[in-house]
């Protein structure tokens, strides 16, 4: 069977840009081989979906050539995808910092989006699996549907992250397939696994208030710790800029200045300990604080003792080995890379009606809506040159 344009993967890039090029009288076809499309942005945002962030501009947004995103990003904004939310009357609200989130449930940005693929005569296969892609006059997808073929190929397959609704690493094969590079993927806006994991379970849940800073890049929101590690808001935004070998900064007091306070109350007789637990929960002066600093008093602590625990409260380091791995991690780093492409329409440089759209391009967004924005945004550039 013949379309104008097949896109692989139904998910939000690949069914916006089945809307876009459907909706200038393209026929288009869909496959998925889920049994149902859009499983990642049913899940997303605690099932409430945080659909875009208003705030979304190329600098929240990590990939080798930090200038590719902008062209998308400026013709397909935040403001294009609240309106047509408003136009099928999902409620939504604000949380905080941009994010925006549905009031009710995820599945009706899904609804949404199956409404406008309807209206535009897309055609979508579920359960339907690829096998190989050729290219002569045409691209050939070989299915378990059987064979379709199309002048033009959008790939929105998705990354690695979240194995288990169906991840796979099909878009880079297709990628590699067709000569293209794939800078280096790995698990992002991901909790990390730290050294000297042992000691930790015994802050297992509790969170603070910190601001992490990685590679020079900085975040103030919670952290969580784990069983291994860290988690929470401000440790996934820092997990984009991780390296292996450098220690993160952690100050667990963001909003005092710790060795003055301590200097400030070094004639109390209180236990450093306790006077520390007013301030931070106690399981955490527990884990960060030696227990005998702890168990002395303010006015039994000399000087330097006290000077060093407040370096320490505004200034941890500490070294990560390893992140939490492909089905705890919320975006996958790295993918096809952007040199490879057209910035204006997301189409290979090299082989002409190929297009990469989505999480598959080595385009990485902070937490927060900003990876929904760019699957918006690269399948409306793909969308209208298809």
């Amino acid at each position: 069977m013949r379309f104008d344009v097949i896109v692989i993967g139904g998910g939000a890039a690949g069914l916006f840009c089945a809307i876009e090029a459907g909706k200038r009288g393209r026929r288009v076809l869909v496959i998925e081989h889920n049994a149902e499309v859009g499983r990642k942005i049913v899940i997303s945002g605690g099932g409430r979906c945080n659909f875009t962030n208003i705030h979304t501009s190329a600098e929240n947004f990590i990939s080798k050539n930090p200038h590719f995103a902008k062209s998308a990003l400026s013709r397909y904004t935040p403001q294009d995808f609240i309106e047509l939310v408003k136009k099928h009357r999902i409620e939504f609200y604000e949380k905080k910092l941009g994010q925006l989130f549905c009031r009710e449930r995820s599945s009706l940005i899904v609804d949404m989006l199956l409404a406008e693929c309807r209206a535009a005569k897309v055609k979508i296969e579920t359960n339907c699996s690829v096998g190989e892609v050729e290219k002569g006059e045409l691209f050939e997808v070989a299915t378990s549907h059987g064979s379709f073929e199309a002048q033009n190929l959008v790939i929105a397959s998705g990354g690695l992250s979240f194995p288990k609704i169906g991840a796979t690493n099909l878009g880079y094969m297709i990628a590699r397939q067709f000569g293209l590079k794939i800078e280096h993927t790995r698990p992002s806006l991901v909790a990390l696994v730290a050294e000297g994991r042992e000691r930790f379970p015994s802050a297992a849940g509790v969170s603070v208030d910190a601001n992490v800073t990685v590679d020079g890049h900085s975040f103030r929101e919670n952290i969580l710790f784990t069983h291994r590690g860290l988690s929470g808001p401000a440790m996934l935004q820092a997990s984009n800029y991780w390296q292996h070998e450098e220690p993160a900064c952690i100050d667990i007091l963001p909003e005092t200045d710790a060795r003055e306070l301590l200097n400030d109350n070094s004639g109390s007789k209180r236990k450093v300990g306790n006077f520390l637990a007013e301030y931070l929960p106690e399981r955490v002066v527990g884990f960060v604080v030696e227990p005998a600093v702890a168990d002395r008093p303010l006015n039994q602590t000399s000087k330097s003792q006290l000077e060093k625990l407040g370096e320490l409260l505004n200034n941890w380091q500490l070294k990560f080995i390893d992140t939490e791995g492909w089905h705890k991690a919320e975006v996958t780093l790295g993918g096809v890379s952007t040199y490879e492409l057209s910035s204006k329409t997301m189409e290979s440089k090299r082989i002409p009606g190929l297009y990469f759209i989505g999480e598959v391009v080595d385009v990485t967004g902070w937490l927060g809506g900003y990876n929904f924005q760019w699957a918006w945004a690269s399948a409306f550039a793909a969308g209208q040159a298809a």
